[in-house]
């Protein structure tokens, strides 16, 4: 899963058709079509994820996932590879800092939790990461939290309560917790803390897909011990047709597609904009559970699916960008 507040780091000033000559017009409604799927693709990890742990060790899918990825993107790498150097030098502990909360505890920390909830819960739970951010820079650099962000924090977590203890008041009492939703619940503050470090101006020194490339190596290092492990130990391993296809699902659609789309949204739309479509990923992560995996929705997940993504609204919508949007004219 991806931010769905963008990056500052790749903000890039908006184009409007009634600004840019007609000759964009059709790279902007790709752009606008990419944005659209982009959620979708994004949202297919916690599918493939579930699907795949049933017959790959979680921490063992997650070393082939980031390391496939890397080994995708070492062109990229080698491309930049005197930056690469240099950047590891100047800040290695940072470069393992991302590969441990992207890599390790949001991949194969977000497979482990799979075995014990469902797809439903664990997206709806990690859709609070943008708000886990607004937290996380107020505590880190005391960056000030306006009203409407406090009471969409507040409601959104209220809507994580009410999955976490099934919206019953006896579970809340006994502090009786999923492990799988609590699992979640730790990933999304490890991605809130990736995103922050990710987007440092210490990190602009690389292109983007060189940046990615040598993050997911670091992830694939940090990973590798428990995927020994996990061999030893006689975990599963991918030897089915159906543990391969799931991997290569998730290396490509959840990974690889699912970022570079984002990229080139935000390089053609801007922040904002491709910002706001993100939001559709909580809806594509549910239905697809629902289509693909059988899950069933309960009361319950209606009400904290209502609140999550009512919180997340309401903080993070960028309603004052989107006053200063002229309106294109023909």
């Amino acid at each position: 899963m991806l931010l769905l507040k963008a990056p500052r780091l790749y903000e890039c000033p908006m184009s409007f058709p009634g600004i840019a000559s007609s000759a964009r017009k059709p790279h902007m409604t790709i752009a606008y079509m990419v944005m659209v799927i982009t959620p979708l693709l994004f949202s297919t990890n916690v599918v493939f994820g579930r699907v795949t742990i049933s017959e790959v060790a979680p921490f063992t899918l997650a070393f082939l996932r980031w390391t496939l990825c890397a080994v995708i993107l070492s062109p990229f790498v080698i491309r930049s590879l005197p930056q690469c150097l240099r950047l590891v030098r100047q800040h290695p502990g940072r470069i393992l800092t991302l590969g441990f909360l992207g890599m390790w505890v949001s991949g194969g920390g977000v497979y482990y939790s799979l075995q014990y909830t469902t797809a439903t819960n664990g997206t709806m739970i990690y859709t609070t990461s943008p708000l886990i951010i607004i937290l996380l820079e107020r505590l880190l650099f005391h960056r000030q939290i306006r009203w409407r962000e406090m009471v969409g924090i507040v409601v959104a977590f209220c809507g994580v309560g009410v999955i976490l203890f099934q919206g019953r008041i006896a579970h809340l009492l006994s502090g009786s917790l999923n492990i799988g939703d609590l699992g979640f619940l730790i990933a999304a503050c490890a991605w809130a803390g990736y995103s922050i470090l990710f987007r440092d101006e210490r990190m602009s020194q690389l292109p983007i897909l060189a940046l990615f490339g040598l993050v997911s190596t670091a992830g694939s290092f940090l990973l590798l011990p428990f995927a020994a492990f996990d061999l030893v130990r006689g975990a599963a391993m991918p030897t089915t047709a159906l543990a391969w296809q799931g991997i290569a699902g998730i290396v490509v659609f959840s990974s690889l597609l699912a970022f570079s789309g984002f990229q080139f949204g935000l390089r053609n739309l801007g922040a904002s904009v491709s910002g706001i479509f993100m939001y559709l990923l909580p809806v594509y992560g549910v239905v697809l559970a629902v289509v693909f995996l059988g899950e069933k929705l309960h009361t319950y997940h209606f009400a904290g699916i209502a609140l999550v993504l009512g919180g997340v609204l309401l903080a993070t919508f960028p309603v004052g960008r989107m006053r200063k949007m002229r309106v294109p004219t023909a």
